[in-house]
């Protein structure tokens, strides 16, 4: 009897119906499953599917995730990034390999800082400190502002720079601190304790350009938001593009969407407040002339109840006395008026002195040098080229027919104008042209 017998035997599998059979069975058993790992191999091919291998310290999967969950992801998933997937567990049959599908990413610990915010949120907002009635107003015309941020990030530059246009002449302290990493929640705090108890400050803004929830981690710690809420000078803060908040958001005076929000919130526009001082010098010069024309007229209405009771002296001493403190009045409020208008016309100057037209000299002497320096390169261009052409010349010329005439030889034609070449091409009494190389000569062949 045979070893192998067909009525008892397990059946027969391929390679194929074997890792299908696997991955029915990997697929039924697990259900879909959150997994959390740190990614390499990241490939994203034209197809738009991400190709990538999960692992920690001791083991590794394989996974995929096709074009349509990729195309939802938020962030570009890259080598060495910490990430939490939910995934279908499965098998890839071509190749037999473990796999996981998977159809959602998140860089991991998302989650759980997100649920940490919102505990801490609820916990400060419980104690107040987000309080609406707490919050202080910006003061009209800061003189001071200290600005708490990077010294080499974006949102300083664009603070600084809605600042200078808006109001020159407010004084601007960049405070560095670092606003992402371990570090950063500390200094920060601290920064903002030492800002507020030197009483320098009129207010503080408290900023730093986009990221994601944990880089702006730091704007999201307790100690912060105490510096904050403790502050004796109002705080603004701007962390962020306009749809990110963060605690420092909630405790702060005052929130902006953005850093140059921020700027613009903190100053007046110097151009509303000249022509805001223009009106107020109108209407106080409008107010100063009505007030002498009131006075002038009761003293003449006194004068002349005087002049009635015909009390001489004393009419005279009034009169005196009165036209005495008409002149200190005009005096005094010509000064005051003068004060006001020499202020008006240095803070008019210093404004001027940052004007864009001020900038316009630099930039005309530039152009001449330019203009200049292309006329040069335009001229040492025709040289060049003029240099050329007369070297072609030259060679044209060292080739052409008539130089070779010029050195002593001749051409001669038929009556056909064809050229001789041969004496036999030439009958007896023929006529020849002879060109030299200076004139030509006919001649007849006699023999």
């Amino acid at each position: 009897m045979s070893e192998y017998d067909d009525r008892t035997a397990p059946p027969i599998l391929t390679p194929s119906g074997l890792n299908r059979l696997v991955r029915d069975l990997l697929e039924d058993a697990l259900p879909m499953v959150w997994i959390e790992g740190e990614l390499s191999n990241v490939a994203r091919p034209a197809s738009g599917h991400v190709y990538f291998t999960l692992k920690d310290a001791s083991a590794q999967v394989r996974c995929a995730m096709f074009r349509t969950a990729a195309s939802r992801l938020r962030f570009r998933p890259t080598d060495g990034m910490h990430v939490l997937i939910r995934a279908k567990v499965g098998l890839y049959e071509a190749r037999g390999e473990f796999q996981l599908v998977a159809e959602h990413m998140e860089p991991a610990g998302e989650g759980a800082l997100q649920r940490e915010f919102e505990q801490l949120k609820a916990r400060l907002g419980a104690e107040g400190l987000f309080d609406p009635e707490r919050k202080r107003p910006l003061p009209a015309f800061p003189r001071r502002i200290g600005v708490i941020t990077s010294a080499s990030g974006a949102a300083v530059r664009d603070v600084l720079s809605v600042l200078g246009r808006r109001l020159p002449i407010a004084e601007v302290d960049v405070l560095p601190v670092p606003v992402q990493g371990r570090e950063a929640p500390p200094a920060i705090a601290t920064m903002l304790r030492r800002a507020s108890a030197s009483g320098r400050y009129d207010v503080l803004l408290l900023t730093r350009g986009g990221g994601s929830l944990e880089d702006l981690w730091a704007f999201n710690d307790e100690a912060v938001a105490r510096a904050i809420h403790a502050s004796a000078v109002p705080v603004v803060s701007a962390v962020g593009h306009e749809v990110d908040f963060t605690i420092a958001d909630f405790v702060a005076d005052l929130r902006a969407a953005t850093p140059s929000a921020a700027a613009e919130l903190l100053v007046p526009d110097a151009d509303d407040l000249f022509r805001r001082l223009d009106r107020l010098r109108q209407r106080m010069a409008t107010l100063i002339s009505r007030r002498l024309q009131a006075q002038a007229q009761r003293a003449d209405h006194l004068r002349a109840r005087l002049n009635a009771q015909r009390p001489q002296a004393r009419l005279a001493r009034d009169g005196q006395r009165l036209e005495a403190l008409r002149q200190r009045l005009l005096i005094s409020l010509r000064q005051a008026n003068a004060l006001r208008s020499a202020r008006l016309d240095r803070l008019h100057g210093r404004l001027i002195a940052q004007h864009p037209r001020q900038k316009l000299t630099p930039w005309q002497r530039r152009i001449v040098e330019l203009r200049q320096r292309m006329q040069s390169a335009i001229e040492r261009r025709l040289e060049r080229d003029r240099l050329r052409l007369a070297q072609q010349a030259r060679t044209l010329h060292a080739v052409s027919p008539l130089a070779t005439l010029e050195r002593g030889y001749a051409i001669v034609l038929d009556e056909n104008e064809r050229v001789v070449r041969r004496e036999a091409d030439v009958a007896p009494g023929e006529s020849l042209r002879v060109m030299l190389g200076e004139g030509q000569i006919k001649v007849v062949r006699k023999d």
